[in-house]
């Protein structure tokens, strides 16, 4: 069928498209950036077998039922493979609606394009900004959906064209239709089953759960490591850190050498680590005299030691 076919479809007396500087619900408050779905919404949505995977294409979130595992020979329950690698299904996806038309005009004028193909109502549509220019619509059988979609895609409604893929798995109209009430009632177990197996796997979910472990324990967490600063930034105070001291340095050494420098109060050395001594001045301006002249000063007339201010 032709895209002029298709338009001839349109009930002439719909409404056309609205004034964009009118007022229009699909650009609400509750569609704004940072707005969650309503209750009302959300229940709207699981009724309909939807949950939301992300869409780069369009900057939105498909939505879909969620089955709980694949088959073993790749395919979910409705589906068959088609050409070019798409599944078949019942549901088609469409994307690129104008989402400045009212959500409720969008959903009469999509039922009224797609009567041909006798589609299964209601046509799923939602206001808020994860599912805006996108609806869902369903049909009796596979054939009918395949018809649909080779026919209308691309078709110009409300000036934007129109992209027509296979939703990933069958609506909840859908399951009604083919499986009954009992049938349906198993898809909602099977959906809400996935729904808290994909919460459980998600990975920022489980970092997450990991850091409010680690600080709930205390444990350190490997992105709060606090980095430590290098001894040459540390901030002055009255206690030396001297390191690299050579091997067989004594007490009276160091002291030989450091209260040529007024101030001396105390030398400290460290019997497991002879490397390394404390030298304590009277204040930090002293200790600070003294930093600056020993500094890589030979004690031993070969080997430079280190000094710089003790850490708090």
């Amino acid at each position: 069928m032709s895209a002029s076919v298709v338009a001839q479809t349109l009930d002439p007396s719909e409404p056309s498209l609205p004034d964009p500087q009118q007022p229009d619900a699909s650009t609400s408050a509750s569609s704004r950036p940072g707005v969650t779905l309503s209750t009302e919404e959300e229940e709207s949505a699981a009724e309909n077998g939807l949950v939301k995977t992300e869409d780069g294409a369009n900057g939105h979130d498909q939505s879909m039922n969620g089955h709980a595992t694949e088959e073993a020979n790749g395919k979910t329950d409705g589906e068959e493979q088609v050409e070019g690698g798409e599944k078949a299904c019942e549901t088609l996806y469409l994307q690129n609606l104008n989402e400045k038309v009212q959500i409720d005009v969008m959903k009469k004028t999509l039922a009224s394009l797609f009567k041909p193909y006798r589609p299964l109502l209601p046509i799923v549509a939602h206001r808020n900004v994860r599912m805006r220019g996108q609806a869902f619509v369903g049909f009796a059988d596979k054939e009918s959906a395949a018809r649909a979609k080779k026919d209308v895609h691309d078709f110009p409604l409300y000036g934007k064209a129109i992209q027509i893929s296979f939703a990933r798995s069958r609506s909840d109209a859908v399951v009604e239709k083919l499986e009954g009430e009992e049938g349906l009632e198993a898809h909602k177990v099977q959906r809400l089953e996935h729904k808290k197996r994909t919460r459980r796997s998600n990975p920022l979910r489980q970092k997450e759960q990991q850091r409010m472990k680690a600080d709930e324990t205390g444990a350190p967490s490997a992105k709060r490591q606090r980095i430590q600063m290098p001894d040459e930034y540390l901030p002055p105070n009255s206690v030396l850190f001297i390191q690299n001291l050579p091997e067989g340095t004594t007490s009276d050494d160091l002291r030989e050498v450091f209260e040529l420098h007024a101030g001396l109060v105390e030398i400290r050395t460290i019997p497991a680590k002879k490397d390394i001594a404390f030298v304590e001045y009277a204040d930090e301006a002293a200790a600070t005299i003294a930093k600056e002249a020993l500094h890589n000063f030979k004690i031993d007339g070969e080997t430079k030691m280190k000094v710089t201010y003790a850490r708090k």
